[in-house]
């Protein structure tokens, strides 16, 4: 699964929103082509604020963030887009007032070749787009959205697609749905960065996680082993581990 560079490399970075005030006190994070990484961890972890410090949303006070070998710390999105990473933030992620299928094609802006065949291609993965193509989107239900939104960022074909709390404020039956696509997307090789409140369903599911805390990254192993690790599960996943 792994190569012998990470795709993307985030070392030792503070971040925040605020001045001399740094959610992120030091993370450690990476992730190598393919793999579906998991980062979990409570409330006001940092979990999104990484995500945001990784697509450039948010400049780090201090720290490396290297994607394919190269520093993007600094960067905009758009030139983190172009060269190769989608994100889907968790809210306000689709144009409501387009339509499924102009979504899509708002998602490949950058592209200048034929978008019908990479349309297809995000039909075939997410059905339920192909059978509302022509609806608008704010009409959408959230996982539907959820499954637009990841749809339309896969447009570009992203080597790494980080997905910021896909899960939430989802219905069980849709969770499942959504982390099912996941997996689906991440098998056609798309590397997968999971900022998940769900921990249980991430860990399960991922190659590697991360725990954060307070803004630093507590844990890191394959996902079922962390899953089982007695003190993650005290600490950040309720009194028992999954069995």
């Amino acid at each position: 699964m792994t190569s012998a560079e990470p795709l993307l490399q985030v070392e030792d970075v503070y971040a925040g929103y605020i001045q001399d005030l740094d959610i992120l006190q030091g993370v450690n994070f990476k992730i190598y082509p393919g793999e579906l990484v998991a980062v979990i961890g409570p409330n006001g972890a940092g979990k999104s604020t990484l995500a945001k410090a990784i697509f450039g949303l948010l400049t780090p006070h201090r720290g490396k963030i290297n994607f394919k070998g190269e520093s993007i710390a600094g960067l905009k999105s758009n030139q983190i887009v172009q060269r190769g990473m989608c994100y889907v933030p968790q809210i306000a992620n689709v144009f409501p007032s387009l339509t499924v299928e102009e979504n899509l094609e708002m998602g490949a802006f950058t592209r200048s070749t034929s978008l019908k065949p990479l349309k297809q291609q995000i039909f075939d993965t997410f059905p339920i787009l192909a059978e509302r193509r022509r609806q608008r989107a704010g009409t959408l239900s959230g996982g539907e959205r959820q499954q637009l939104a990841m749809g339309r960022a896969l447009m570009l074909q992203p080597d790494l697609l980080l997905l910021d709390e896909p899960s939430a404020a989802l219905s069980p039956l849709l969770v499942n749905s959504v982390f099912e696509r996941i997996q689906q997307i991440n098998q056609t090789g798309t590397a997968i960065a999971l900022v998940e409140q769900n921990a249980r369903k991430a860990l399960a599911m991922a190659d590697r996680g991360y725990v954060l805390d307070t803004g630093r990254d507590r844990f890191e192993g394959p996902g079922p082993d962390l899953l089982n690790d007695p003190k993650v599960g005290e600490l950040y996943l309720g009194a028992t581990t999954a069995r």
